[in-house]
């Protein structure tokens, strides 16, 4: 009862404010603190890293590093914050995010507003370890090598995470996307692969990608991230379509998140599990509001999952409901453990 009050009231607010209210509730002690979910289903391993449950949160929400502690006893599996770039930068004018109730959506255009890597790091050296942790790389807008960012921002905090993401797919910041292209997005991996190699415990490497990428580009994504060894890929960022929105902000440019993301980025997610074959672990984000596309996510070839935008509508209580419907339907289902049910759907997807 006190999550949906508190939900009713951040809505009355800005969005940008009240999840900034949020963030300040979470680090105050007025959010769930049960501790990571787990079960024998639910325990899994994704590229290495052991995790309670493959329900994890993505990167935007804590952008700052600023609630790692209390973040990590909301039920999560895993936990990823960031985007962090080089430096410091204020991201786009405000106002930059906006509601989509009726689709239960939301856009943004924050444009990687971060605090840069060294206010990062230091919070990132106190962060406690109970569930795996990782950064989202981020790029500054006025940088004259973007693809430098990525490894400066590694080579700087990558001692202190446990795995990392190459975000080269945010729609918010000019020209990124166009790191997607095959050969600039090579020159770029290894960058940051040398970078990663530098460090005295190499961490995982995951990109996270476009929603919006033709087949043939995200067949030639799977083939290169296979080829230089990536441990995984996150399907996906937020997308710029606009199909069937009504709301008021429906023309607002950013990204969009949440319900109408679900299918498409299921979409591409299966066409990676098909592509990859196992091989490297996906995480499949996009539209996560129940245990059912948790569950769908998984079966169309996720080993994990992530999910934000739920949280605008659901709340920190929707961790626990998400959790405890997907250990459900696993047994219903006679799956031991969440690697048994991976990739049982793709077909559907394809």
């Amino acid at each position: 009862m006190f999550d949906k009050a508190a939900l009713a009231a951040l809505r009355l607010i800005s969005p940008e404010r009240a999840h900034g209210i949020a963030l300040h509730a979470l680090n105050m002690g007025l959010a769930p603190r049960i501790g990571p979910i787990n079960s024998p289903r639910l325990a899994t391993r994704v590229a290495g890293l052991e995790m309670p449950n493959p329900l994890g949160l993505a990167a935007g929400f804590d952008k700052n590093a600023t609630a790692i502690a209390p973040l990590m006893q909301t039920g999560f599996g895993f936990l990823e914050v960031g985007a962090i770039t080089p430096q410091a930068q204020p991201g786009n004018p405000q106002p930059r995010v906006f509601r989509l109730p009726r689709e239960r959506a939301v856009i943004n255009r924050f444009g990687f507003n971060n605090e840069g890597m060294e206010a990062a790091a230091k919070r990132l050296a106190e962060r406690p370890h109970h569930i795996p942790l990782g950064l989202n790389l981020g790029a500054n807008k006025t940088s004259t090598d973007r693809a430098a960012d990525f490894a400066l921002v590694l080579a700087r905090c990558g001692g202190l995470i446990d795995f990392a993401t190459i975000n080269i797919s945010s729609p918010n910041t000019e020209n990124l996307r166009d790191l997607q292209a095959a050969d600039q997005l090579e020159r770029l991996l290894q960058g940051v692969m040398d970078a990663n190699f530098d460090l005295a415990r190499p961490v995982p490497l995951f990109v996270k990608i476009a929603p919006d990428l033709s087949t043939d580009e995200i067949d030639a994504i799977a083939e290169l991230a296979l080829r230089m060894q990536l441990a995984g890929i996150i399907a996906t960022n937020t997308t710029i379509a606009r199909d069937g929105l009504r709301g008021r902000h429906r023309r607002e440019t950013g990204g969009l998140s949440g319900q109408p993301l679900f299918e498409r980025s299921t979409q591409v997610l299966a066409r990676l599990a098909k592509q990859t074959e196992g091989k490297i672990a996906l995480i499949g984000v996009g539209g996560v509001e129940s245990a059912d596309q948790a569950y769908t996510k998984i079966k169309a070839g996720a080993h994990a999952v992530q999910l934000y935008t739920g949280l605008v509508y659901g709340g920190m209580g929707l961790v626990a409901d998400i959790l405890n419907g997907l250990d459900a339907a696993l047994a219903r289902d006679g799956h031991a453990n969440v690697a048994a049910a991976i990739g049982t759907g793709v077909d559907a997807w394809l």
